[in-house]
């Protein structure tokens, strides 16, 4: 019973991604301290129909913004391998670029258990 709604709001977010619309290049910025653990779930939609990768990032209480960055990338790395450039930029920031080939694309936050953090995404 889980997966069809589970596809469905995978679904429902690559519409919303679609809409919003797509770059080559997205900065994640962080604000705030880990006021307790959670989690971050972001989502990179290339245009056209092309597949959502998903990452999930564990973040402990008590990690600063600059940690959290940190953090997202190290997760983003993982889940993406060389389809994306990942990087930190002034230490709260998080640069998604796409690799050689891809497509342009999109990043959705799906969710932010972590109270404290911020998350503000913007097209480069």
């Amino acid at each position: 019973m889980r997966r069809p709604l589970l596809a469905f709001a995978l679904l429902a977010l690559a519409t919303l991604a679609q809409a919003r619309g797509t770059d080559n290049k997205w900065r994640l910025e962080f604000s705030g301290n880990a006021e307790s653990a959670g989690r971050i779930v972001l989502q990179l939609v290339p245009e056209e129909g092309g597949e959502p990768v998903a990452a999930t990032v564990e973040i402990r209480k008590g990690r600063s913004e600059n940690g959290v960055a940190r953090d997202v990338r190290d997760g983003l790395r993982a889940a993406v391998g060389k389809r994306f450039k990942v990087e930190v930029d002034d230490g709260e920031d998080v640069l998604v670029k796409k690799g050689r080939g891809e497509r342009n694309f999109s990043v959705t936050i799906v969710e932010n258990t972590v109270k404290g953090v911020r998350i503000n995404l913007d097209p480069e």
